[in-house]
């Protein structure tokens, strides 16, 4: 199986890049330094041309979008959230998970069982809404909403979107105070996209499998 992961060079996605290659996967990672990695600003149109040229003709299996920032962690109401920072979280957040599977359509319809994770979080949800980091929550209910609506447009095309809260976990991104660690967030989010197919497309889960409120 193939594997494209953006944003594989740290915290969970290159967990879930560790644990897809242990498992004999070809996997593809990527990162806006490049590197060790394919290099990939994915809020920028002409690397996702590049990018999708580069894998020559190759299917993908599993699409984990994956890449994002959060800019406004610890902003204040009164002071904060510029501008600036909703742009680029936006961009990174929404409108780069969309460029991804754009660009990469072609290569997932070369797949017999093609499917797409979005990595999303529990700060999307609308039922559980406590206040603050209004940017980062705003970024991460569009990228839900965009997930449940691609999972549509992608069905009549045999594609299988998941859409998942990977769990409030210890990494750079999480912080130490964080609930649980990284295997096992990426334990749980591998057997989830092992389970993700038609039947299922367009679901919010846990990293656990439970089922998250939206």
């Amino acid at each position: 199986m193939h594997v494209v992961i953006t944003g594989a060079n740290r915290g969970i996605g290159a967990g879930l890049a560790t644990a897809c290659a242990a498992r004999g996967d070809e996997v593809t990672g990527t990162s806006r330094q490049g590197g060790d990695l394919a290099r990939l600003d994915v809020t920028d149109p002409a690397q996702h041309a590049a990018f999708a040229a580069a894998l020559n003709g190759r299917a993908v299996d599993l699409l984990v979008c994956n890449a994002g920032v959060y800019l406004d962690k610890g902003h204040t109401l009164d002071s904060g959230y510029d501008a600036a920072f909703w742009a680029e979280t936006f961009a990174a957040n929404v409108t780069g998970v969309f460029l991804t599977v754009q660009a990469l359509l072609p290569a997932l319809e070369r797949s017999t069982q093609p499917k797409i994770a979005i990595i999303s979080s529990k700060m999307a949800s609308q039922t559980h809404a406590p206040g603050g980091s209004y940017i980062y929550r705003a970024s991460k209910a569009a990228v839900l909403n965009l997930g449940r609506n691609l999972a549509v447009d992608l069905r009549p095309r045999g594609i299988a979107v998941g859409i998942y809260h990977p769990g409030w976990v210890r990494t750079d991104m999480g912080g130490s105070k964080a609930s649980i660690n990284t295997k096992d967030s990426v334990d749980g989010l591998m057997a989830r996209f092992d389970d993700l197919d038609m039947g299922t497309t367009g679901a919010f889960l846990n990293w656990d499998g439970r089922p998250h409120d939206f």
